[in-house]
């Protein structure tokens, strides 16, 4: 791996030990000599990792739309920035320019991007490792429901295995780092199921 995308918030949450967390996912990222890709934002968790990274000498790339670098929340002082039309071109960007994704804290935006990597990698679209920073539990609950999905018969175990996740930056980053891609059979289960439920 060169590259990670990091997916966090444009807030900071209420606690002061997610921006702790991002400096130290930028120290650990800094360390194994791994860029950065990231929205592009100055703001929130988004500005912590972009700015560690950087007082690190770290690579920092930023993808973000136009609408939001004219309201001036884009960071002027990156490696890199892209700046592009729309959210989906974005979200596309960032996964071609990226060997791995890590989701931090977040809020609704982090959760979609999350789970469009993990549904493109379920479906053979890309073959990169995907972890969430499970700071302080945050992600307890999601990691709890994506449990229950496979419970019910909606995700297979593999699919779920999809997201690995840690507590701790160095870690996730090792999984990430060691994960082997396997063959997805999301669309020969669904052929299946179709068979027996006509």
């Amino acid at each position: 791996m060169k590259s990670i995308c990091v997916y966090c918030g444009s807030s900071f949450g209420n606690q002061p030990h997610y921006a702790e967390a991002a400096r130290a996912l930028a120290q650990a990222m800094a360390a194994r000599n791994l860029a950065l890709v990231y929205g592009g934002g100055n703001v929130g968790l988004m500005g912590v990792i972009a700015n560690e990274m950087l007082r690190l000498g770290g690579t920092v790339t930023g993808v973000i739309p136009k609408a939001l670098m004219d309201k001036e929340v884009g960071h002027r002082g990156l490696t890199h920035t892209h700046i592009v039309k729309d959210m989906h071109e974005r979200k596309a960007m960032m996964a071609e320019l990226s060997d791995g994704f890590i989701a931090m804290p977040g809020g609704i935006g982090t959760l979609e991007e999350l789970f469009e990597m993990l549904t493109w990698s379920q479906l053979d679209f890309h073959r990169k490792p995907i972890g969430v920073l499970n700071v302080d539990g945050f992600y307890a609950g999601l990691i709890g429901f994506l449990q229950q999905l496979v419970d019910n018969d909606f995700v297979k175990a593999d699919q779920a295995a999809l997201m690995m996740h840690e507590a701790e930056p160095d870690a996730l980053l090792a999984r990430l780092e060691n994960w082997v891609p396997q063959k997805s059979t999301k669309l020969r289960d669904a052929l299946a199921a179709q068979a027996l439920f006509p």
